[in-house]
Formats: structure tokens, sequence, C-alpha cells
């Protein structure tokens, strides 16, 4: 779950840039005294993510509207279904409906998505794991979402581990450093409690980035063979983790040459988020 004050920062700034001097439209149209009762309706099928965005949306808005919640985060369900149910001031639920939905809405889709991942590489060691190829500012969410999907999260932030990348290999060994000496005096450099990942994108790289004291060892852009290739050099000495050229198509293969993680930037990075919709079913204007 994530953090409420991460829920309500994100939220109050998502309703803020919405309705920066209030809803011109709600406080036109609708009477100040009125009040309705509307319906979360899943269009589609999916797996549900962001049930508390959602209802933080609305009592950010006005404390006084009520969302019951009729499915948690992670349960699946079918078109048609009522999600949850909001009831309480008109004007406030027309003013967060958008705001509720749009982050509901995406969050669905990543969770559905990786469920669908996770699915397919059933039966296998291999995790699925996100990328930080969020959507900037709704990291927190988007993290959630995936595990809503059943799947796990990789480094919330680059303060939080050493993943040295083909970039950071390309500046580390410009003026003829060994890799493997490289590495080591990094890690010497490094906190005690921190965990090294190296990016490889060849198999001769795999035996210096091991004695260099990687931890996990990132397998980029690999064909099948060479997975398989890896993971027997590698021999339990680190994680393995694939990453590259993984879609739905692929995940399957890339999980059976025996990877221990599948990280997938498609996840976040381009997503489609899911149909749900916000149906009026009661609605009393006041006299």
């Amino acid at each position: 779950m994530t953090d409420t004050r991460d829920i309500d920062r994100i939220v109050t700034a998502a309703l803020d840039e919405d309705a920066p001097w209030g809803d011109l439209t709600g406080e036109t149209l609708i009477p100040v005294d009125a009040t309705a009762t509307a319906d979360l309706v899943a269009r589609e099928a999916g797996v549900l993510s962001g049930i508390e965005v959602f209802a933080a949306a609305f009592r950010l808005v006005d404390p006084r509207i009520e969302v019951a919640a009729l499915a948690a985060d992670g349960d699946r369900f079918e078109a048609g279904q009522v999600l949850a149910r909001v009831a309480g001031p008109a004007r406030g639920i027309l003013r967060a409906e958008r705001v509720g939905l749009n982050l509901l809405q995406r969050m669905s889709g990543i969770a559905t998505l990786t469920a669908r991942y996770v699915a397919a590489v059933e039966g296998t060691r291999a995790r699925i794991v996100d990328t930080r190829k969020t959507t900037p500012g709704l990291r927190s969410l988007e993290r959630q979402a995936v595990r809503d999907g059943g799947g796990r999260n990789h480094r919330r932030s680059l303060s939080d581990a050493v993943m040295a990348k083909d970039n950071h290999l390309a500046i580390l060994t410009a003026g003829g450093a060994d890799l493997a000496t490289a590495l080591r005096a990094a890690r010497d450099r490094m906190p005690h409690t921190a965990h090294l990942e190296v990016e490889v994108d060849r198999v001769d790289q795999i035996e210096p980035v091991l004695a260099g004291g990687a931890q996990t060892v990132m397998l980029d852009n690999f064909s099948l063979d060479d997975l398989r290739t890896g993971v027997a050099l590698i021999g339990g000495r680190a994680v393995v983790e694939a990453s590259g050229g993984v879609n739905l198509d692929t995940v399957a293969d890339i999980a059976a040459t025996g990877v221990d993680v599948i990280s997938v930037g498609a996840l976040t990075h381009s997503v489609r988020s899911l149909d749900l919709g916000l149906d009026v079913v009661v609605e009393t204007a006041a006299p």
C-alpha cells in the first residue's frame, strides 16, 4: 500500500491542476445543497489498483463524500461490475470525478498488464519487475500498481542501489582501466548495506563484472542462447536479470532460460489505462 502522505500529495497536485480556481461548471449548474450517488463501473475486465487513491480524490475535495469500496486492490473484475459507490455533495463528486478516475484507470491498467506478464512466466523461477520508466511524479502509485498485479519492484530511485549501466561503464573505463579493478574500487566506496548491480551486453563481460563484485548481473538485449549461456556462466554467483526486448510474446521464452528476474519497462511506460466510469444513479437537488 502506498503511504497516505504520498497519495494525498499526488492527488492534491492533480486536483489543483484540474480545478485551480474551482469547478466553474459545477458551481454554475449544480445547486449548492444537491447530493448524489454514483457507481464506479468497470467497462472492461481487469485487475483493480488504486481504490484508496480514488477515494482520496473525493475525501480531499469534500470530507462529507463517502466512498464505499466493493472490491479491493489486486482483485480481478469483469466488465459491468460495480467496484465502488460514491455518495455525498454533488458538486464535490463532480469536481473529484476526473482526477479519481484518471489515477484509478492508469493504476488498474498497469496492474492488469502486470498480471498478464506474471501469468506468462508461471512455473518458472523468474520474477517480473518494473523499472524507473515511470510517469514523473507518479512513481509511488505506479509501483503499487505493479505489486497489485502480482509483480515486484526494482529499485525505487537512484538513491537506493548502485546500478552500473552501459554509460557508467564507458566513463568508468574511458582511461583504459580494467573493468574488474574499476568495479572493485567502486565497491570499496559503497556503503556496506548497498547492493551492486551491473549491466552487460556481451557474454565476455560477465566474468570481469563478477570479479568486480557484482551482486546482480543484468543481461541486456541478450539472445535466448546467450541468456542460457549467461545463466550457466554466472552459476548462482549473482542474481541474473534479463532486460531488453521483453514483451508478452517473448517473456515466457526469456523466463525459460533460467534467469531470476525480468525487468519490463512496458509495465509503466506504455501501458493503456483501463476503461472505468462513474455513473450517477441517484441525484437529489435541494428544493
